[in-house]
């Protein structure tokens, strides 16, 4: 069993989540999520891509699709064991392997091909009702972003619970 060494939690305009992040198996994802954490960074930001049967995104954007600057991208850390299912909290990133920043996303459902090609660093300890909710959320396409959520789903407050 991955070990808890730190959590967070998330509020959202559909309710919270109580995260539980992995500092030992996936230290370097933990320590730049939680700066962010830290610094506020997340509190306003939306939910911007919401697929059903798969993962719920945030993290990177204001509503109206409005990009926040981050800080330089970090390593990809994947670890043998630590798998995608319903509840964990990974890395997003581009296709780029060492391009992860301030985004993240939550599995809606067991997705095997993301192991090992994406950071696991966490799971909801609390919260699988919110994530159910926001990821049967209607969405659209806002430019050339596809899977967006019609209503914003803000983060309204991330903080690190001691």
């Amino acid at each position: 069993m991955t070990e808890v060494t730190a959590k967070v939690k998330m509020e959202t305009t559909k309710g919270d989540m109580l995260i539980g992040l992995f500092g030992n198996d996936a230290p370097i994802s933990v320590e730049n999520f939680l700066s962010y954490v830290k610094e506020g960074f997340y509190d306003g930001l939306i939910f911007h891509r919401v697929i059903p049967g798969f993962v719920i995104q945030g993290g990177g954007f204001y509503p109206k699709m409005e990009k926040k600057d981050t800080k330089a991208p970090i390593k990809l850390e994947t670890k043998e064991g630590l798998i995608h299912e319903k509840g964990v909290l990974s890395m997003a990133r581009t296709n780029v392997r060492d391009s992860g920043t301030s985004q993240f996303f939550v599995c809606l459902e067991k997705v095997p091909s993301l192991d090992n090609q994406y950071a696991v660093f966490g799971k909801l300890l609390e919260g699988i009702d919110t994530l159910d909710e926001i990821g049967a959320t209607p969405t659209t396409t806002v430019g050339y972003f596809a899977d967006v959520p019609k209503e914003d789903i803000i983060i309204t407050k991330a903080t690190v619970i001691e």
